[in-house]
């Protein structure tokens, strides 16, 4: 044996923020403004809490579930958990009172720490979750007089109060589970996903290269995507190793209050879902020259695919750099990414030609393996012009739900991802659709995210939902909800004109209807399961147009 066995742990990486960078900061946004603590003082309140979870009765392999939103105190859970061998089981603060229920028994809960601003969500869970022995109570400015009947509630200052700063972190099995995070916007109950010390660690080491999302502990990283999904996409583990400034909205979320935090914190990158940077973008332009984005470099952008016009919007009016990336809560979540520049011969392309390449949904992290294969699992060719099911796997690639295997999601070490794609000659993935969500058009398929993409490049359009709708002769049809710019004015005709730019005629959408707003999932995505269940229950019928044989 030649080389140190080492375990892939997260307690080998995550005291290194403290140790190279103690007097960083880390700053949580709060109702009046912001609240400021070094990486040291995080890292010795995250010792703290892992003894008073101890002296809680929380042990290796215990769970313990956080309902919170992206804060300093979240992240020091994510570091006491982590350190101590516990298992941190993020809630979805957005999920409905009876899927929380599901998740927090299916998980088996020990202890839930919450956000004070947040307790009435989980309060009316308090008759349903009987593996939940102790709730503590993160309170910030304006919550301190909360009171709960959830069981032996604590202030999680007085939990960790008095407690040593230093924890002996145990020598654990690197295949030992890490975290625990549950699907979204599913149907049936949500899946859950347990990730592995050895898989974070290895997805850690990647998130940070320069082909990935390049990330420094010289950068100012505002990570707007929460921590309660797919563990904050990863960014909390790779700035806890690097000791990069970390700002953190909280449930400030609106477009006004994070474009304060990347001007007045100079953020340097920030992370999140397309509709936060569409927000952005409008009050933007409306309020020209009102907030200095210099600092800010480069955006990664995932959960669903943003439009070109708004990554080109982004680069054309500020500089940053939209980096677009594809993966899932199962992936950990980071698969691929898409950057303007990722080899040499790409220097060599014009502005358009490497924003061609932006688009699409980016090549493979290393260390994973990603295909495209038929109904009978027969690979595809990389033609770019083939779309057959994606399938990936690698080692932080999840192979079985917890407790729920699910066995008909995998196939022979694959993930089946329930995505539909293509891969081109130089391996970029193209994402056709979610396979729910294609339209199947007397035979032939055709992508909602397609059509979408191409509407919300008309000037006007804010945002646009391509659905499939029950067709009588063609199986189904397209039919588009529109979201207008405030005050914009867009006709149907010019809509469908538009698409008929770069679509065939029987690809268009049958029906265009405005709507002053599309519903989310809990994690911001379009839920397109809601707009047809709310069209069903309208009794929308399609209008009888030209016949659109394909």
């Amino acid at each position: 044996m030649a080389m140190q066995r080492t375990p892939l742990l997260m307690s080998n990486i995550l005291d290194r923020g403290a140790k190279v960078a103690p007097h960083e900061e880390i700053v949580t946004a709060t109702e009046d403004g912001v609240r400021r603590q070094t990486y040291l003082e995080t890292r010795n309140r995250a010792h703290q809490l892992a003894h008073a979870l101890r002296q809680a009765g929380i042990g290796v392999g215990d769970r313990v579930g956080t309902f919170m939103w992206n804060g300093s105190r979240h992240l020091e859970a994510y570091h006491a958990c982590a350190g101590m061998g516990a298992v941190l089981h993020t809630l979805n603060i957005r999920l409905s009172p009876k899927d929380l229920e599901y998740i927090i028994n299916h998980a088996g809960d020990k202890l839930i720490i919450v956000d004070a601003d947040a307790l009435p969500l989980l309060q009316v869970l308090k008759d349903v979750i009987p593996t939940v022995e102790q709730v503590v109570v993160a309170t910030e400015a304006g919550f301190e007089g909360w009171s709960t009947s959830l069981p032996k509630a604590v202030d999680y200052e007085a939990f960790i109060d008095g407690q040593p700063t230093e924890y002996d972190w145990p020598e654990i099995s690197e295949n030992a589970p890490l975290g625990l995070c549950y699907t979204s916007g599913t149907t049936g109950n949500p899946k859950g996903v347990e990730y592995e010390h050895r898989s974070q660690y290895l997805h850690t080491l990647t998130q940070c290269m320069t082909d990935s999302m390049g990330l420094s502990g010289a950068d100012t990283v505002l990570g707007v995507v929460p921590m309660f999904h797919a563990m904050g996409w990863g960014i909390p583990w790779s700035a806890l190793m690097l000791g990069c400034k970390q700002v953190m909205p909280h449930r400030f979320m609106a477009p006004g209050r994070l474009l304060s935090l990347l001007a007045d914190e100079g953020v340097t990158l920030s992370a999140g879902v397309p509709t936060i940077w569409q927000g952005v973008k409008n009050l933007v332009e409306a309020n020209p020259g009102q907030y200095d984005l210099s600092s800010l470099s480069r955006l990664t952008c995932g959960g669903s695919a943003p439009p070109p016009s708004l990554i080109r919007w982004y680069w054309d009016t500020l500089g940053v750099e939209m980096i677009q990336g594809w993966g899932m809560t199962e992936t950990s979540p980071l698969a691929t990414l898409s950057r303007r520049v990722m080899k040499r011969s790409q220097l060599a392309l014009s502005e358009d030609a490497q924003f061609e390449n932006v688009a699409k949904a980016g090549q493979i992290m290393p260390g994973l393996e990603l295909d495209i294969f038929d109904e009978a699992f027969n690979r595809l060719p990389h033609d770019g012009e083939t779309v057959g099911e994606i399938l990936i796997r690698g080692p932080w690639i999840c192979s079985e739900y917890y407790h729920n295997p699910q066995p008909e999601r995998f196939h022979d070490g694959w993930l089946i991802t329930g995505d539909v794609g293509k891969i081109d000659p130089e391996e970029y993935l193209i994402i056709s659709d979610r396979s729910k969500d294609l339209v199947k058009s007397g035979g032939e398929w055709i992508s909602s995210v397609d059509l979408e993409n191409h509407i919300v490049a008309l000037d006007g359009v804010a945002q646009a939902c391509v659905v499939a709708q029950p067709h009588p002769k063609w199986d189904e049809r397209p039919v588009a909800l529109v979201v207008l710019d405030g005050g914009g004015s867009v006709s149907v005709k010019r809509i469908l004109d538009h698409c008929a730019e770069a679509f065939a005629r029987w690809q268009l959408p049958d029906d265009v209807l405005f709507v002053d707003s599309v519903p989310l999932t809990s994690t911001g995505k379009m839920d397109k399961k809601v707009v047809r269940a709310d069209l069903a229950a309208q009794g929308y019928q399609l209008p009888d147009l030209r016949d659109k044989a394909v």
